[in-house]
C-alpha cells in the first residue's frame, strides 16, 4: 500500500504534534480521532505499545509514538488524543500530543528526506512538506509500525 495517496497532485494530510516537532500522515489511514481513555496494560507488550483499549466492541492495540521514537515521554494532557488508524488492515491506535489540522498540500512541495533530519529513522518518513514557515514530516505508517513490531496483540 502507497504512503500517501496523491490525486491530482494533492496530498491529503491530517498533522499531529510530538514535542516541538509537526508530523502527518494520510488522511485515508485515519478512521477517527478520540480524546485519551483509559488503556489497559498486555504483560510482555513492546516497550511502545501502551497497552490496548475496548473500541465499541473491538479490542485495539495503542502505540505511543513518543515512545516508539524515542522521544522524552509526558505525562497526556487535555490535548492529547488517540488516533485510529488503519494498519495493513488492522486497526490501531496512535497517542500523539494534539492533532493540530486536516491540511491539503501539493505534491510539489514535498522533499525527499536529508539524512539525520530528525531523531526518527528515515526510513519510516515518506518526505518533508515544506508550507510557509513550517516543515511537517510525513509517516509511512506501513514501515513505521508492521504487525511484527507490535508483537502478539495482532
Amino acid at each position: 500500500m502507497e504512503a500517501f495517496a496523491v490525486t491530482d497532485n494533492v496530498l491529503q494530510l491530517v498533522t499531529f504534534t510530538l514535542g516541538t516537532e509537526e508530523y502527518a500522515i494520510d488522511i485515508l489511514r485515519v478512521q477517527e480521532i478520540n480524546r485519551m481513555t483509559d488503556i489497559t496494560i498486555v504483560p510482555n507488550a513492546p516497550p511502545f505499545v501502551e497497552g490496548v483499549v475496548n473500541l465499541r466492541g473491538k479490542v485495539i492495540p495503542v502505540v505511543s509514538l513518543r515512545k516508539k521514537f524515542e522521544i522524552e515521554d509526558r505525562a497526556s494532557d487535555e490535548s492529547s488524543r488517540v488516533m485510529i488508524v488503519d494498519l495493513q488492515g488492522v486497526t490501531i491506535g496512535l497517542i500523539v500530543d494534539a492533532v493540530s489540522e486536516v491540511l491539503r498540500v501539493s505534491s510539489d512541495i514535498v522533499e525527499s528526506t536529508p539524512p539525520m533530519s530528525s531523531n526518527i529513522d528515515t526510513e519510516f518518513i515518506y518526505g518533508i512538506a515544506k508550507l510557509n514557515d513550517r516543515l511537517i514530516i510525513l509517516l509511512d505508517i506501513d514501515k513505521m509500525l508492521d504487525r511484527t513490531s507490535v508483537g502478539s496483540l495482532f
